[in-house]
């Protein structure tokens, strides 16, 4: 008779603490060995379950609540390719062009560096045109080109061996 009584009542409506399930068993010793017969734990079983949401999910209890806080989401970390650096200085390994995602089809100049660190990213040089050769030093900062996949650097013009942009002649 328990068991059926248990399973009809919704968590949130079982009895919390001890001395209220010995009250509904009507004995001190017959309801928890009863309870371990049809639940796996204690905890679980007494866990509310949201009816507001349309997916059956779990919500936290307020024990849960009082423990750690309220859920705060996790905040994607922006900076995590340069390690929170602004700027990292690189060697240039290789030069080669990649083109771009779907609807753009302008070749994009970019450079294989060895970074300070030890990485080996891909970067995009801005502008038209440029001087890099193999072995030059560059200066790099973070910001991915949108259409270019897997290149999240960018050199900076006018640093190091890189040159400033050639302004057009009229």
């Amino acid at each position: 008779m328990l068991r059926s009584l248990c399973t009809r009542i919704r968590p949130l409506q079982v009895a919390a603490t001890s001395s209220q399930c010995q009250l509904l068993s009507g004995n001190s010793k017959g309801f928890l060995p009863l309870l371990n017969i049809f639940t796996k734990s204690w905890n679980t079983w007494l866990q509310p379950t949201c009816s507001q949401s349309v997916i059956p999910t779990r919500c936290s209890s307020i024990d849960q609540l009082h423990r750690n806080g309220p859920h705060k989401k996790k905040v994607r970390d922006t900076k995590k390719h340069m390690q929170g650096k602004p700027q990292i200085k690189g060697i240039v390994l290789k030069v080669v062009t990649r083109k771009p995602k779907k609807p753009n089809s302008a070749n994009r100049r970019c450079v294989r560096l060895r970074l300070t660190d030890g990485r080996e990213v891909t970067a995009f040089v801005p502008g038209e045109g440029h001087n890099l050769q193999e072995h030059n030093v560059v200066l790099v900062e973070g910001g991915r080109t949108q259409d270019l996949i897997g290149v999240k650097h960018t050199v900076i013009r006018g640093k190091y061996d890189c040159a400033h942009v050639v302004k057009k002649k009229r």
